[in-house]
């Protein structure tokens, strides 16, 4: 009788330890992007968010203080694939959101794949895949571990922050076309046909046009500037960019359902599209951890619009802080707290609108690439004989002509070398690098690792040419842009929370690339194939 009573006990003891280690680990991983979110924005509008949002993300979670991107350009495109690979540009090649492509000597958009076709649109926005992207995400190393029980599926506003994040393997990805269609769409690459909830969701788009007046009376937005200002670009159909505005109004101005993106009815949309996904594809429901890639891109929308500083901003961080709150309340409710776990960050941060900075007396401005181009043709055939030297000039990259530099015995480095010179005599530009100085130089100041940590030598050019602080390519002297290597564009928001997270605040510098190697380590599963970051071990419970 005793010995049937240790092999119960035995047994029962084996059925514990193995609850326990099931347990151990998130039923669901969270990753939230916002796009464009400047780290100042947690503390700027802080008095006005909610205890349920931001703030306990910060207060009940890891807060990194004190993080950023290692790489340039700070665009979208790589800023989404660096968060999720755990790498830099330099190994997985999404060196920009287009590119010129030297070996099909036309741009290539990060994310069009010509193989495949819509799924929900006549369109050709569908067109799209991962296939760029040429390591893997803490996503695919999810599926590869659980045997591909475990789920991913990617969603955004943006056709890049829904694919990006959701990996090579995901089993779906959303994304939101705009114009007259008003819809979640997604990619032969992943499905042949929409779910009938998403085309039920679809059906209802026309809801979020409503009038966006402030969430709180504006008068206590004293944390951004003035209502009315030449520094915004506003919406067509308004003669100034000042709230409110009556969405079903204007859209007839801009592009039917396109205005939707710039407003905080874009994170609306999106949030309740993210709730519908956990529900219908029952995410976080048994024990294989599923990712679910959320990335809000109406930030960024509102951001070039309307500047750092403006009332609109503030007020589409008070409410999205509201769409973080209904998320993790729904999180709680479905796969139940302590089941979960959730990583919130940017893509990149932003300049203040350099006309501006300029008129408050701070270093700033703006640069006529054009200029630039003609400029540096200008020289290189008068020095060499022969503009078609250049090939390309984008992304401040410059390609060579590598079979016209043979035909008339030019060797690059001699090139290299005279538009260096050339190019730091020129107002405006801060900085130069060449091919030989990238691929050779041991230099390891924070700006020369970020131009080596963001080239591929495949995919980026034989010089590249960086501006002055808060200096960006002129457009508009209303609205603003990122894409630096300079503080505002590089620091951005970094939280833990949830499953396996402690609860401390950290100003130690972290990059984004350590994102994924972290999560990596929480699910014990294998980091992605490229990763260069490392384990933040502090916010990891032992």
């Amino acid at each position: 009788m005793l010995k049937y009573f240790f092999t119960l006990l035995f047994c029962f003891f084996q059925l514990f330890a193995f609850s326990q280690d099931t347990k151990s680990k998130p039923k669901l991983v969270i990753g939230i992007v916002v796009d464009q979110m400047r780290f100042e924005y947690l503390s700027r509008f802080n008095k006005h968010y909610s205890d349920g949002g931001f703030k306990k993300l910060m207060k009940d979670g890891f807060f990194a203080k004190n993080t950023h991107f290692s790489y340039v350009p700070t665009y979208t495109g790589p800023g989404h694939a660096t968060v999720y690979t755990g790498t830099t540009p330099a190994n997985h090649g999404i060196i920009s959101n287009d590119w010129y492509d030297k070996f099909l000597n036309r741009s290539v958009y990060c994310a069009s794949d010509d193989r495949m076709t819509s799924v929900g649109s006549e369109s050709n926005a569908g067109k799209m895949s991962p296939h760029r992207m040429l390591t893997t995400t803490v996503s695919d190393q999810n599926r590869l571990h659980t045997q591909f029980r475990g789920k991913t599926i990617g969603v955004s506003i943006k056709d890049r922050g829904a694919i990006l994040p959701a990996g090579h393997t995901a089993n779906a990805a959303y994304w939101f076309v705009g114009g007259d269609e008003g819809k979640f769409i997604t990619s032969s690459f992943y499905r042949k046909e929409l779910p009938k909830w998403v085309t039920k969701f679809n059906e209802n788009t026309d809801r979020y046009f409503k009038e966006w007046q402030t969430i709180k009376p504006i008068h206590t937005y004293i944390e951004s500037g003035e209502d009315n200002t030449n520094y915004e670009v506003g919406f067509k159909g308004k003669d100034t960019p000042t709230l409110p505005y009556d969405l079903d109004a204007l859209k007839q101005f801009n592009r039917n359902f396109d205005i939707l993106k710039s407003t905080p009815f874009g994170n609306d949309m999106l949030t309740d599209f993210a709730l519908e996904i956990l529900k219908n594809e029952e995410l976080g429901e048994d024990n294989d951890t599923d990712f679910l890639a959320i990335s809000y891109s109406s930030t960024d929308y509102a951001g070039h619009n309307f500047g750092v500083n403006a009332k609109e901003i503030q007020d589409m961080y008070i409410r999205l802080d509201k769409n973080i709150e209904q998320l993790i309340n729904a999180l709680d409710a479905q796969v139940g707290k302590g089941n979960y776990t959730i990583f919130l960050t940017s893509d990149h941060g932003v300049v203040h609108v350099p006309q501006l900075l300029k008129d408050v007396n701070i270093p700033a401005g703006y640069v006529y690439v054009n200029n630039i181009k003609n400029d540096v043709k200008a020289f290189v055939e008068e020095k060499f004989g022969d503009r078609s030297l250049i090939e390309d000039i984008s992304n401040q990259n410059i390609f060579f002509d590598y079979a016209k530099l043979e035909e008339l015995d030019i060797k690059p480095e001699a090139l290299e070398k005279a538009l260096y010179y050339f190019l730091l005599q020129h107002e405006k530009i801060d900085r130069v690098y060449t091919r030989h100085m990238i691929e050779f130089s041991n230099e390891a100041s924070l700006f020369s690792s970020a131009i080596k940590n963001g080239f591929h030598p495949k995919r980026s050019g034989d010089v590249i040419f960086v501006f002055e602080p808060s200096h960006i390519s002129f457009y508009s002297k209303k609205g603003t842009t990122h894409g630096t290597y300079y503080s505002y564009d590089t620091q951005a928001p970094l939280m833990f929370y949830g499953n396996g997270i402690v609860n401390k605040t950290s100003y130690k510098r972290y990059n984004i690339r350590d994102i994924a190697p972290t999560i990596a380590a929480l699910l014990e599963i294998a980091q992605p194939n490229g990763t260069t970051g490392r384990v933040i071990e502090e916010a990891l419970a032992k």
